[in-house]
This record gives structure tokens, sequence and C-alpha cells, in this order.
């Protein structure tokens, strides 16, 4: 039978978890997994090592609910968006928008994805959500290719998984080697102007890519 006090203490539990994840995706995004401490992560999170293991049992399950909880967080924030399928390129240039917003707002999706390759995908292929959530980011361009394909705007033998890399390299790639971009290029690609430019041509490129010709 649930009391008063059962149910404070599931909320306690649940914020006790948020806090702990919260500050497990800032340390990771700062030192990687190879590199990111239980000790500084129980810090950050005002809690200690012994409810982080009790909550996620190691290390690597704790870095496994943060890779799961960025690519959450990303098909949420894709979820809120509307798209008028009336006009596929239209919607088409706001996905590519949105994509390259997001990584720009959001440098910790990128450094985390940037640790995680590094270890070949190995915390990633443990995860029995990761398919779904990638699943919801297909779900989400489909529809508009179907829109164009259908008012005959867009090829007939275009690949939904194709396009949806084509976009995701055209915003990750910019942003996740920008520093050192900067650096070989001599230019600053950081600029408003610079980013304006970019996401111009990014959204033109995946255009172009689909169009019938």
């Amino acid at each position: 039978m649930a009391t008063p006090n059962s149910g404070v203490r599931t909320q306690q539990a649940e914020e006790t978890r948020a806090r702990i994840l919260k500050a497990a995706t800032k340390v990771f995004s700062q030192d990687g997994y190879a590199g990111g401490r239980i000790e500084k992560i129980s810090r950050l999170a005002k809690s200690n090592d012994r409810m982080i293991y009790y909550y996620f049992s190691s290390k690597e399950q704790l870095f496994l609910r943060v890779l799961e909880g960025i690519y959450a967080g990303f098909n949420e924030a894709e979820s809120r968006q509307r798209f008028d399928l009336g006009d596929p390129v239209g919607a088409l240039e706001q996905l590519v928008g949105f994509v390259w917003d997001y990584y720009r707002r959001h440098p910790e999706f990128i450094s985390i994805l940037n640790s995680e390759n590094l270890h070949k995908g190995q915390h990633a292929r443990k995860s029995p959500h990761l398919s779904g959530l990638s699943g919801a980011a297909l779900n989400t361009l489909a529809p508009i290719l179907q829109a164009g394909q259908a008012q005959g705007l867009f090829r007939l033998d275009v690949d939904v998984t194709h396009t949806y890399l084509l976009i995701s390299s055209l915003c990750y790639f910019y942003n996740s080697n920008l520093h050192t971009l900067c650096a070989f290029l001599g230019t600053d690609l950081d600029g408003q102007g610079a980013r304006d430019g970019w996401l111009a041509y990014a959204r033109d490129q995946v255009v172009r890519g689909l169009v019938v010709r």
C-alpha cells in the first residue's frame, strides 16, 4: 500500500537520478568516457559514489544512460517541430536548420558522441534502446521525403537513411571539427556570418540531392 512517505521517497530518488545524469553528462562531455571520474560526477551531483553505483551499477552503465539520454533529448526536441508537408522543400530546409541549430546549442551532444566513437561504439552496441531512438529520427524525415515524392518534387530512388546521413554529416562535421578547421584553414568559422553561410550551403546541397532534375 502506497503511503505519503513512499511517494516522497520515489520523488527524491528520481531527483537524485536526474542530478547524477545531468552531472555525468557534463563530466563525460568534458573529459570523455575514459577520463570521466565517478568521484567528479558525484561531487557535481552533490551526491556520493555509493549512490551512483546504487542507481546505475557501474560507470559503463551510467555512460550508457547518458548516451541514450542525449539521443532522447534530440528526438524530443525534434518532435516539437511542426513541418508543413504541403511544402516538402521548406520542411526539409526546416529540418536541416533544426539539426544544425541543435548541434550548435548542445556541444555536449557532439562531445559525447566523439568520445563514444573513440571507443568504436562499444557502449552504444550494448543499448537496447538506441535502435528505437534512431527509428524515431528516421520517422521524422520519412514523411517529408514521401510528401516530396508524391508531389513529384523529390526523386523516387531517394533513400531515407542516406538522406539522414547527409544531413547529419553536413551539420555534425562543421561543429565537431570547428576549432581544428579554423586553425587549419586560417579562417574564423565560428562567426555568425560563416555559420549562416554554411547553413545556407547545407540546405542547398540537401535539396539539390533530392529534387527531380
